[in-house]
């Protein structure tokens, strides 16, 4: 079938509204009518040379819509049924049984390679194939061919028009905190980054009953709206000389945990050093590749601890449909910093998220 999607050719380029060619799903893929995609940092660096994903391509990968045909093999999923689409995991090497998807060990070639298994596209452009299956979906598009795994089916009544991020950058932020650090009531939390990641991971300490729950940022509109959805306090870095000392002031001390979604180097450094001794420090921010940190070995040694996460360490098909619930019982109102914008309005999302006056775009569909 034919379809629109948003194609870009090459690193630096803008997004491209163009008709490409779907194969038919395969037994064990899956074509979804997409409803709404989240715009997220990892596509624009994709978009920007930053990630290996040959171009062209189709990236997008927050999608949710209804499943419209399913291959012979598929029985997670049916047509007419809601879907949120996440990452794509192989669920047979060793991470993925024991519960670490997000760990998988071909993680990287189901993700980023934009090619199946078999090193074939289901998109095509003018009879070439392009990079496709992104996040095994490839959702900046009004359909796509979908992997099993990437799969979520969510409750028929679910607002798919605001879910789609929930398969990537809100679990990832959400999960970072609920799943990978699991504070305890009461416990410190300093989240480094007010975007939607940090603001998930805020989220998500409000669910475990931090006690101080501190942000950081350098723009005052984010620290505010971290506020709003339960940070006890914030710090505009850019209006302090001395951040450890600033914090450790607020904190009275160390911080049990803090969570680096930010990916500046400088900023890891200090989310390590500012943990009390047994602290864990959850870095999900991701710096340009081969950018290093120097850590202080002698602080580790007091039982200090950095923990990287990858997508929140969540199962998608149990935490996504847990984080709907959550969000139709009016606990989990991550759509408060979300902004809607049409499909063919996505570079204009791109230059907004780029200003700083919009903190998760989500494109939707006629």
């Amino acid at each position: 079938m034919e379809t629109t999607a948003a194609v870009v050719h090459e690193a630096g380029a803008q997004f491209e509204l163009e008709t490409v060619e779907l194969d038919d799903p395969r037994s064990n893929e899956i074509l979804v009518d997409m409803t709404a995609v989240g715009l997220c940092h990892t596509d624009l660096s994709v978009k920007s040379g930053d990630q290996p994903t040959p171009l062209p391509a189709v990236l997008g990968h927050e999608g949710a819509g209804v499943v419209q045909e399913v291959g012979d093999e598929v029985d997670r999923v049916q047509p007419g049924d809601n879907v949120v689409l996440s990452f794509d995991y192989d669920d047979t090497c060793p991470n993925c049984h024991t519960g670490h998807p997000a760990n998988c060990e071909s993680f990287g070639e189901r993700n980023f390679s934009g090619r199946r298994p078999d090193g074939t596209s289901p998109i095509s452009l003018d009879g070439e194939e392009i990079s496709g299956r992104f996040f095994g979906q490839s959702s900046f598009a009004e359909h796509a061919v979908v992997s099993e795994q990437s799969v979520v089916p969510v409750a028929d009544d679910a607002p798919l028009d605001r879910l789609g991020p929930l398969g990537c950058g809100i679990q990832t932020g959400a999960g970072g905190v609920i799943n990978s650090l699991d504070p305890a009531a009461g416990d410190s939390i300093v989240v480094f980054g007010a975007g939607s990641v940090g603001l998930s991971g805020v989220l998500g300490a409000e669910l475990c009953g931090c006690g101080d729950v501190i942000v950081v940022d350098i723009v005052d509109s984010r620290l505010e709206k971290a506020r709003d959805l339960g940070a006890t306090d914030t710090v505009n870095s850019g209006d302090v000389d001395d951040l450890d000392a600033e914090l450790r002031d607020r904190l009275g001390g160390g911080a049990d945990y803090t969570l680096e979604t930010t990916g500046v180097t400088d900023l890891l450094r200090q989310a390590v050093d500012l943990l009390r001794p047994t602290g864990v420090c959850g870095v999900i921010g991701a710096p340009p590749r081969d950018e290093t940190v120097d850590i202080d070995v002698n602080g580790l040694l007091s039982g200090r601890n950095i923990r990287g996460i990858a997508e929140g360490d969540s199962v998608p098909p149990e935490f996504i449909p847990d984080l709907v619930d959550l969000h139709q019982q009016g606990r989990f109102p991550f759509d408060e910093f979300v902004t809607s914008y049409d499909f063919e309005d996505i570079n204009q999302a791109v230059e907004d998220v780029h200003d700083g006056g919009v903190i998760k775009p989500v494109l939707t569909f006629d």
